[in-house]
């Protein structure tokens, strides 16, 4: 498949102003969903809806990846790019396989779903079509510094995100819909240790693949879930009033 160079420059800039948009937006009201979600929406039940919103962006660019002939004889690219694009599967592949048959979270509400779903598949082949078609890595792409740095930052803010979803989900009994004041991990400095560590996976993505359409998902990442571990943040304060006041929103110390 050959690059289609337009249309990643279209969907790149898009996200960027689409994270813009949502940045500017959750500063006046919530996205209604989990504890922000109008009682009166259709809404799907929280398993089902997690599997259907993020399928997309691990299923497409799988069906990429298992083209056949891809990038022709670019060994260095092939190598760099099936890395990165696995990179990006593997998160996809937890939320969609995993979280989404473990989490005791709200119903979502369908336009949530729908939209979510479309944003995974448009943002899924992006990233495959940049990293498989456009993008070409030297031969010793995986002994290079950048990529080290970024892929161990992915690890880790993958691993905080897991443990800080765990220990939100055993706060819960099934059945239950309480809040409760979350302990353990980085939740000791921060209210929303799970975005935090999705936003550390990103940023290291980024980095370690080194586009424009990465940095442009990073970015949204940003705008987006930054905004409402703010929300959250100070969702606690008001709902306890023995919650740890030395806590952050977002950023250990600082914010």
């Amino acid at each position: 498949m050959e690059c289609c160079e337009s249309a990643v420059s279209s969907l790149s800039w898009a996200l960027v102003l689409v994270g813009l948009f949502y940045l500017l937006r959750q500063t006046r009201i919530h996205t209604p969903y989990g504890r922000y979600r109008d009682p009166r929406s259709r809404c799907c039940p929280a398993r089902l809806a997690w599997f259907l919103q993020e399928a997309p962006a691990l299923l497409l660019p799988l069906m990429l990846l298992l083209l056949p002939g891809e990038q022709g004889g670019r060994a260095g690219g092939r190598t760099g790019g099936t890395l990165l694009i696995c990179t990006f599967m593997l998160h996809y592949f937890h939320r969609s396989c995993i979280y989404a048959l473990r989490t005791r979270g709200q119903p979502v509400p369908l336009d949530i779903v729908l939209f979510a779903a479309v944003f995974c598949a448009l943002n899924g082949f992006l990233q495959a079509h940049s990293l498989l078609h456009c993008t070409v890595y030297p031969q010793d792409v995986l002994t290079q510094a950048r990529m080290a740095v970024g892929w161990l930052l992915f690890l880790f803010g993958m691993t905080v995100n897991i443990h800080s979803d765990n220990i939100l989900r055993k706060l819960r009994r099934p059945g239950e819909t309480a809040y409760r004041i979350p302990h353990g991990g980085l939740f000791e400095f921060v209210s929303g240790a799970n975005f935090l560590g999705e936003i550390l996976e990103w940023i290291g993505f980024a980095v370690a693949a080194g586009s424009f359409p990465a940095f442009a998902f990073a970015f949204f990442t940003v705008c987006s879930i930054g905004p409402r571990a703010c929300q959250h943040h100070r969702d606690y304060l008001k709902r306890f009033e023995d919650y740890p006041r030395c806590r952050r929103a977002i950023v250990p110390f600082l914010l």
